[in-house]
């Protein structure tokens, strides 16, 4: 899965990358690690506004939620069936790039996971990257506040990911640069799903940071 990321370039170098604007500079926060589970607003691109980054909540709310707990459960779609689930089905046709240029995940070392090694993973260079995800807009019947929203799309894992990730053997789908306007055209969602992968890359963290997490 992918709950964990990072986004740590500056802003000309994000919009140099992705020949588009920031459109609210004061919501731009380089950041080392990004909680999905904070539900915190990241930079993406969506399919209506391909010149445009803007800021979006992780965490999907489908149009159709009483109130914003499905989050916690909508930080990722499974690509294989995105079409299928209620929560995502409405979205499958709102495309977006979610800017990142790393994300974690952890290695355990024994069945239950009491022991777990960090990784970081990401494109040589720590270039810039953009996950395929899908978005939503969600309006609060009790503030009338219009909120949108967010989900990365998962694969299966490929080699490196599956060795790293070997409670799950998931991981995002990270998109080739010349992908990304395909993405945002609509191009079949299962064109993505694995073997479809990125040349990603892996560090061990508690030989690097020991204490990045703790």
């Amino acid at each position: 899965m992918c709950f964990h990321s990072k986004q740590t370039k500056l802003a000309l170098e994000v919009e140099k990358r992705f020949k588009a604007k920031i459109d609210h500079i004061e919501n731009f926060k380089p950041t080392t690690h990004i909680n999905g589970f904070d539900f915190p607003q990241t930079p993406i691109i969506i399919d209506e506004a391909p010149e445009v980054i803007t800021h979006f909540n992780w965490g999907l709310i489908p149009s159709w939620a009483k109130d914003e707990e499905i989050r916690k459960m909508t930080l990722n779609a499974k690509i294989e069936t995105v079409d299928e689930k209620p929560s995502f089905r409405n979205s499958i046709n709102k495309r977006c790039l979610v800017i990142a240029n790393g994300f974690y995940e952890w290695h355990w070392n024994d069945a239950k996971g009491k022991s777990k090694t960090k990784y970081e993973i990401g494109i040589p260079n720590e270039d810039l990257f953009a996950f395929a995800g899908i978005y939503s807009q969600w309006t609060d019947t009790y503030t009338g506040e219009i909120r949108n929203t967010y989900a990365i799309l998962t694969t299966e894992a490929n080699p490196l990911m599956a060795e790293i990730h070997n409670n799950k053997k998931r991981m995002p789908v990270v998109l080739h640069p010349e992908d990304e306007r395909k993405w945002l055209q609509h191009e079949p969602i299962q064109k993505f799903a694995f073997p479809y992968q990125a040349n990603l890359i892996a560090h061990n963290l508690d030989n690097i940071h020991p204490s990045l997490f703790d």
